[in-house]
Formats: structure tokens, sequence, C-alpha cells
């Protein structure tokens, strides 16, 4: 089985003409020639030395995709390239050759010769080839079925339509993956937070649902974390009384009754546990006298992706997130 590769040229495809001439090519010149190298190590200490390790995730991803380059890449590997200007790919054939020569390609002077074969639009891929396609790493593997749909249509062939219809169901799935990564994602970063930017965290989910909500000052409080309420005076009803806690495991039904106790007539109470609740804990709440919702790590992050078009600067300065478009039918 013949491996195939996708090499980004530059930015925005800005080395794609500079590509045609028969290179492939990747940056991170200052390290000068790969070849010097003799063990991961070495290559590593000087990559570290140049370019920091401010983000270790990023230099390990980095030296992944320099060694796969000089090293992984060989003589009749397909080699796939995009211009998003043009929207076509380049398709071509690894000639197994490993060069470091600067002031060919702008600033990357990592090289290999490749003979290309021609191009493939981006339009005329299955949407599961698309999708393949979607990583922004300057270089990463292509699956078989990828590089097969490539060579159809530089071949002429058609694609049948099963092969239409399961980019339709993966198109879909990658969706509903997307989106389940990125509540994972959301979670992560709540857990991350103190347990002070939780409670300013609720308060801010409480305003940009429409209340005035402040955190309560520290001290005798008997539980209560956030105070919300429509007039931010706790005239107007409905008055909401929150106990946020944060990493400390799963709340137990003495937790609810001891705040249940701290409720008064007009209150609401909102119990807001990173840790969940335990099946008691909820019976608990379930058979409160009080209106009383429990609020997970889960329920938190769906809160937060609810209302985050209204949260204020506070708000998105504690969970800083960007809105994503998906394309529908």
């Amino acid at each position: 089985m013949t491996n195939a590769w996708m090499i980004r040229a530059g930015r925005g495809g800005i080395y794609s003409e500079d590509f045609e001439k028969g290179f492939a090519a990747i940056g991170w010149s200052q390290l000068g020639d790969l070849s010097q190298y003799s063990s991961t190590e070495r290559l590593r200490d000087e990559y570290i030395k140049i370019y920091g390790n401010d983000k270790p995730a990023a230099t390990g991803n980095a030296l992944a995709m320099i060694l796969k380059f000089r090293d992984q890449i060989t003589a009749g590997d397909y080699i796939v390239s995009y211009n998003p200007e043009t929207r076509n790919y380049l398709l071509g054939v690894d000639k197994g050759e490993y060069l470091y020569q600067p002031d060919i390609i702008g600033d990357y002077a990592n090289l290999r010769k490749v003979e290309w074969l021609g191009k493939v639009s981006r339009d005329q891929l299955p949407q599961k080839a698309k999708n393949s396609l979607g990583s922004t790493l300057t270089l990463f593997s292509l699956s078989q079925e990828t590089i097969e749909a490539f060579l159809t249509i530089f071949e002429g062939r058609t694609l049948t339509p099963q092969e239409d219809e399961a980019a339709e169901t993966d198109s879909a799935q990658l969706k509903d993956e997307t989106v389940a990564q990125s509540h994972e994602l959301i979670k992560d970063k709540i857990a991350a937070l103190l347990p002070e930017e939780m409670e300013e965290l609720v308060a801010a989910i409480l305003r940009a649902m429409g209340f005035k909500a402040k955190v309560s000052p520290k001290g005798p409080d008997r539980g209560v974390d956030v105070i919300a309420s429509p007039d931010g005076l706790g005239l107007t009803q409905p008055r909401i009384k929150a106990e946020v806690k944060h990493r400390d495991g799963s709340m137990g039904a003495p937790a609810i009754r001891g705040f249940i106790g701290a409720l008064r007539e007009g209150d609401s109470g909102l119990f807001v546990s990173t840790g969940g609740f335990t099946r008691e804990a909820r019976y608990e709440a379930d058979r409160s006298t009080f209106p009383l919702t429990l609020v997970d790590l889960d329920d938190l992050a769906d809160l937060i992706v609810s209302h985050y078009e209204n949260f204020d600067l506070e708000g998105r300065a504690l969970m800083p997130l960007v809105r994503i478009y998906w394309p529908v039918d």
C-alpha cells in the first residue's frame, strides 16, 4: 500500500506556485539541514533552543511533522498540496530526496523533490475526502480512501453513488463529533478554573440570562455563593440563591439538605457542582418544597453555549470562546 501525505504550501497556500516547480517544503528553517540530527533528542534540544517550549504539545506536534517529512515520506509516496485561491489540489509523487536549500521557496528551506502529476479541483471531491483534508497541520497522512478519491477523479473515473451517500453520512457524523469534542473542551476549561472564578462564571451565566447577579462577600453566607434577581436588590422574584462547589467530588444528600436550609420564602435555589451529584442528592432536590435546580459540569457547559452571546466582558474573559459556523443543506 502506497502512503499519501498532505503538505501545506504555507499559510493561505502562499508558496503553491513555488511548489509547482517540483518541490514540497516545510519551514523551521532555523534548524538548518535536518540531516545533521542523528537522534530525535538532538533535534528536540535544538528546536527548544531556537523556538522555545512554551507549549509542549505544540513542540511535540512540530517535531513529529519534521521527522515525518525527513524520514517517513519515501520515494513513490503520493503528495497532495492545496491552493485555496484556485481551490485546486496538486497531486504528485515523491522522488525520494530530501534537500536543505534556502532561498528557493521563501523561508521554507526544507524541501522534498516531487513529480507533480496534475491538479484536482476541491469541488470534485466527495464530502468525506474534503472532511479528511480539514486539518490545519502543516503535514499529515491521508487515508487510502482519500487518495483513491483523488486518483479516481484525476484518472477521469466516476465516483459511485455509494461513495456519495457515505460522504453525506460522514459529514453529519463529523458535525456530531465536532460538537461533542467542543463540549468536552469547554468542560476542560471550566474544570481548570479556580473556585473563586467558578463563582464569577455562575454569576456571569445568570447575568446573560437576564438577571442582575453578584458573588456574595466571603463570610457566614450559609452556603450562598451567588445571589441574583431581576432588580439586583432581591426585592422582586425570582430571587435566586446559588451555591457553587468546584472539584469537590459528587455532592450528596446532606449537602443539598444544608443548602435548602439556607433558603427562605420567595427564594429559588441553584446548586452547581462540577463533581456532579449522587442519586440521593437528586432525590433530595426533587422533594424540596423550594424551587431547586441542580447543575453539573455537563449542564454548565450547555448553559454557557446557550447564553454565550449575552455574556458580558467579565464572563467572556473567564470563558473565551469563538463561534464556529457549519454549512447546512
